[in-house]
This record gives structure tokens, C-alpha cells and sequence, in this order.
């Protein structure tokens, strides 16, 4: 009979022992998957991060060549105005020198 209850005490502990480390385990599964999903979570921020640093230097690079060609465009306007403008002021001088030599060889 002593047999019998020692037996089945020692049984019991080994079912305890048992439920007690199938609930361990199952705890740190639950604590590797909630570590598992935050560490996800928190490449996905990083992830998205990087995209929109990455999205707002690009815009700021296009906006920087874009008024870079402004300034280059309208620099050419401005020197080709004054060639044809220095241009015309040439033609009109020699207009008005050919026509001084012009009268002169009339008198």
C-alpha cells in the first residue's frame, strides 16, 4: 500500500512537472512570437522610414535641377537679348556710318 501511494505521488509530481514545463514552453513561445512580431514591426517602420527620406530627397534633388534649368534658361534669354540687342545697335551704327560716308562723297 506504501508502494501504491508513493507511487502515485510521484506520479502526480511527474504530471505537474510535466504540465508545469508544457506551460513554460508554451510562455516562451508566446514571448518569442510577441518578440518575433515586434522586431517585424520594427523593420517595417525602418523600412518605411527609409523610403520616405529616400522619396523626399529625391523630390528635393528634382526641385534643385529644376530651378537649376530655370536659371540656365533664363540666363540664355538674357545674353541672347543682349547679343541681338548689341546686334542691332551694330547695324544701326554702320547704317548711320555708311550713310555719313554716303554724304560726304555727295558733297
Amino acid at each position: 500500500m506504501k508502494f501504491v501511494m508513493t507511487a502515485g505521488l510521484a506520479l502526480a509530481a511527474a504530471l505537474s512537472t510535466a504540465a508545469c514545463s508544457e506551460r513554460a514552453q508554451n510562455e516562451t513561445a508566446e514571448a518569442a512570437n510577441v518578440t518575433a512580431a515586434d522586431a517585424a514591426a520594427t523593420t517595417r517602420n525602418a523600412t518605411d522610414d527609409v523610403e520616405a527620406a529616400t522619396d523626399n530627397a529625391l523630390n528635393d534633388a528634382g526641385r534643385a535641377l529644376d530651378r537649376t534649368g530655370d536659371k540656365l534658361e533664363n540666363g540664355a534669354d538674357r545674353a541672347g537679348a543682349a547679343i541681338s540687342s548689341g546686334a542691332d545697335r551694330a547695324a544701326d551704327a554702320t547704317g548711320n556710318a555708311l550713310t555719313r560716308a554716303g554724304e560726304k562723297i555727295r558733297d
